[in-house]
């Protein structure tokens, strides 16, 4: 049965033309992963919320902004170049209303930050800025040397189960990361410094996993990343079978 899972877009400043997009990966790993069919979804604000009667998931992908500050109760922004709001207005009540609904959701890198956020939770804006945390950032260097695995993990829970393994190692490429915990959230896997790398919403009827890692980077290539889509794909079907079923 084949699934449709909704990708959240940015808007990206395209010269000078606003564009809605996401990388391709991430569709790529829905479709190879997952076993579904992305559809793109506009970040129109609240008005999209519509679209998820028509959804089996919602995969929210990284991205190069951030979210706003306000949005979790902080006035200064220490990157106020790189925000999103029209992001922001559209993923964070579609996350609220998601999760109510029991609809799967897989979130990755800005991802995980929103799904915190919009269970009520903060960010540390600028993680590399803490005392004793680690450069959490890409770095220089190709794509290739950007995503490559960067440090280790310590898995539990659901995550460690769905893995297979109480350790591994991820690729990073985040300035920002979780603070305080949004309402419902467990923690289910943290790096050596302590940097929160993936929740899981206990409080949701349905299958919600955070990752502050890229698990569509070269997904088939990586067991871990595979046993992810695969898992959300699943969760997916689930859904949809129970929604048939109820009609």
């Amino acid at each position: 049965m084949s699934v449709i899972v909704g990708i959240p877009a940015c808007n990206r400043d395209l010269n000078g033309l606003m564009q809605h997009a996401t990388p391709a990966r991430y569709a790529a790993a829905v479709v190879g992963g997952a076993g579904g069919m992305p559809v793109l979804l506009p970040p129109m604000g609240e008005g999209m919320l519509a679209m998820l009667d028509r959804l089996d998931g919602l995969l929210l992908s990284g991205s190069p902004s951030n979210v706003e500050p306000h949005c979790y109760g902080v006035t200064q922004s220490l990157t106020p170049d790189r925000h999103d709001p029209s992001r922001d207005a559209t993923t964070l009540p579609m996350i609220r209303a998601a999760l109510a609904r029991g609809l799967p959701v897989l979130a990755i890198c800005r991802g995980i930050q929103e799904l915190n956020v919009a269970q009520g939770g903060t960010l540390h804006q600028c993680v590399h800025e803490l005392p004793g945390r680690m450069d959490h950032r890409g770095g220089p260097g190709t794509t290739e040397q950007k995503y490559r695995p960067k440090h280790g993990v310590r898995l539990s829970g659901q995550t460690a189960r769905l893995l297979g393994k109480s350790e591994t190692e991820v690729n990073s490429l985040h300035g920002q990361g979780l603070d305080a915990l949004g309402e419902g959230l467990v923690v289910e896997a943290v790096a050596s410094d302590g940097t929160i790398e993936a929740v899981r919403v206990a409080s949701a009827p349905g299958w919600a996993l955070g990752l502050q890692w890229h698990p569509e980077w070269r997904y088939a290539e990586n067991p871990d990343s595979v046993a992810i889509f695969r898992a959300f794909g699943e969760a997916c079907r689930a859904y949809a079978g129970r929604l048939r079923q109820a009609a």
